[in-house]
Protein backbone atom coordinates (compact mmCIF):
# COMPACT_ATOMS: atom_id res chain seq x y z
CA UNK A 1 0.00 0.00 0.00
CA UNK A 2 1.19 3.62 -1.13
CA UNK A 3 1.70 5.86 1.62
CA UNK A 4 -0.56 8.47 0.14
CA UNK A 5 -3.04 5.79 0.52
CA UNK A 6 -3.01 5.65 4.15
CA UNK A 7 -3.40 8.68 5.37
CA UNK A 8 -6.72 8.49 6.65
CA UNK A 9 -5.20 5.63 9.09
CA UNK A 10 -2.72 7.69 10.53
CA UNK A 11 -2.90 9.93 13.41
CA UNK A 12 -5.00 13.15 12.79
CA UNK A 13 -6.60 10.97 9.87
CA UNK A 14 -10.22 11.94 11.47
CA UNK A 15 -12.72 14.18 9.70
CA UNK A 16 -12.75 17.56 11.16
CA UNK A 17 -15.87 18.49 9.58
CA UNK A 18 -17.58 15.97 12.12
CA UNK A 19 -16.94 19.08 14.04
CA UNK A 20 -18.27 21.97 12.44
CA UNK A 21 -21.77 21.46 14.39
CA UNK A 22 -20.15 21.83 17.85
CA UNK A 23 -18.20 25.14 16.56
CA UNK A 24 -21.14 26.58 15.29
CA UNK A 25 -22.61 26.31 18.70
CA UNK A 26 -19.57 27.35 20.50
CA UNK A 27 -19.18 30.22 18.40
CA UNK A 28 -23.23 31.03 18.95
CA UNK A 29 -22.52 31.05 22.77
CA UNK A 30 -20.77 34.61 22.34
CA UNK A 31 -24.50 35.74 20.65
CA UNK A 32 -26.57 35.75 17.75
CA UNK A 33 -24.83 36.09 14.89
CA UNK A 34 -24.45 35.85 11.02
CA UNK A 35 -23.11 33.71 8.77
CA UNK A 36 -19.59 35.15 7.83
CA UNK A 37 -18.89 35.74 11.33
CA UNK A 38 -19.46 32.41 12.22
CA UNK A 39 -17.01 31.26 9.48
CA UNK A 40 -14.11 33.57 10.72
CA UNK A 41 -15.06 32.50 14.09
CA UNK A 42 -14.58 28.85 13.42
CA UNK A 43 -10.93 28.03 12.61
CA UNK A 44 -10.29 29.55 16.47
CA UNK A 45 -11.70 26.08 17.74
CA UNK A 46 -9.10 24.20 16.06
CA UNK A 47 -11.05 21.38 14.68
CA UNK A 48 -10.42 22.76 10.85
CA UNK A 49 -6.95 23.75 9.45
CA UNK A 50 -8.03 25.43 5.99
CA UNK A 51 -10.43 28.10 4.96
CA UNK A 52 -14.19 26.62 5.64
CA UNK A 53 -16.31 26.95 2.42
CA UNK A 54 -19.04 28.99 2.89
CA UNK A 55 -21.19 26.62 1.55
CA UNK A 56 -20.42 24.10 4.00
CA UNK A 57 -21.16 26.55 7.19
CA UNK A 58 -24.50 27.33 5.05
CA UNK A 59 -25.69 23.40 4.96
CA UNK A 60 -24.91 22.78 8.36
CA UNK A 61 -26.66 26.01 9.75
CA UNK A 62 -29.97 24.67 7.29
CA UNK A 63 -30.02 21.36 8.86
CA UNK A 64 -29.05 23.01 12.37
CA UNK A 65 -32.14 25.01 11.82
CA UNK A 66 -34.20 21.91 10.63
CA UNK A 67 -33.02 20.38 14.42
CA UNK A 68 -34.29 23.21 16.38
CA UNK A 69 -30.71 23.54 17.16
CA UNK A 70 -30.24 27.30 15.87
CA UNK A 71 -33.03 29.48 14.83
CA UNK A 72 -32.53 32.46 12.20
CA UNK A 73 -34.12 35.83 11.90
CA UNK A 74 -33.28 38.27 8.89
CA UNK A 75 -31.54 41.55 10.12
CA UNK A 76 -31.89 44.91 7.86
CA UNK A 77 -29.34 47.04 9.90
CA UNK A 78 -27.39 49.35 8.33
CA UNK A 79 -26.71 50.66 4.56
CA UNK A 80 -25.92 46.99 3.57
CA UNK A 81 -27.87 43.94 2.80
CA UNK A 82 -29.96 42.27 5.02
CA UNK A 83 -27.88 39.39 6.89
CA UNK A 84 -29.56 36.40 8.59
CA UNK A 85 -28.98 36.08 11.99
CA UNK A 86 -28.66 32.82 14.11
CA UNK A 87 -28.84 32.16 17.80
CA UNK A 88 -28.79 28.97 19.44
CA UNK A 89 -31.71 27.31 21.36
CA UNK A 90 -32.21 25.65 24.66
CA UNK A 91 -31.79 22.81 22.44
CA UNK A 92 -28.82 23.70 20.84
CA UNK A 93 -27.39 24.50 24.15
CA UNK A 94 -28.18 20.59 25.55
CA UNK A 95 -26.39 19.46 22.11
CA UNK A 96 -23.63 21.22 22.69
CA UNK A 97 -23.40 20.06 26.50
CA UNK A 98 -23.32 16.32 24.89
CA UNK A 99 -20.35 17.09 22.91
CA UNK A 100 -18.47 18.91 25.50
CA UNK A 101 -19.25 15.83 27.66
CA UNK A 102 -18.48 13.07 24.68
CA UNK A 103 -14.69 15.16 23.93
CA UNK A 104 -13.91 14.69 27.53
CA UNK A 105 -14.42 11.24 27.74
CA UNK A 106 -12.35 11.08 24.13
CA UNK A 107 -10.13 13.30 25.38
CA UNK A 108 -9.30 10.83 28.91
CA UNK A 109 -9.07 8.20 26.83
CA UNK A 110 -6.60 9.41 24.02
CA UNK A 111 -4.52 10.60 27.67
CA UNK A 112 -4.88 7.08 29.29
CA UNK A 113 -3.92 6.00 25.54
CA UNK A 114 -0.71 8.16 25.91
CA UNK A 115 0.13 7.28 29.23
CA UNK A 116 0.26 3.81 28.57
CA UNK A 117 2.23 4.27 25.55
CA UNK A 118 5.11 6.33 27.77
CA UNK A 119 5.17 3.80 30.80
CA UNK A 120 6.66 0.96 28.38
CA UNK A 121 10.05 0.71 27.88
CA UNK A 122 11.23 1.49 24.52
CA UNK A 123 11.23 -1.52 21.42
CA UNK A 124 15.12 -2.40 21.09
CA UNK A 125 17.06 -0.53 18.12
CA UNK A 126 15.65 -2.32 15.28
CA UNK A 127 13.40 -4.52 16.48
CA UNK A 128 10.76 -3.09 13.94
CA UNK A 129 9.13 -5.89 11.60
CA UNK A 130 10.99 -5.71 8.36
CA UNK A 131 9.07 -7.65 5.45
Amino acid sequence: MREKDTGARHAGGAKPERYIQPSILMALLDGPSYGYQLLQRLPEYGFLRDEVPPGMIYRHLRQMEEEKLVESRWEAEGSGPAKRVYVMTAEGGEVLEAWVAHMERRARRLQEFADSYRRREPPPQGSGSAT
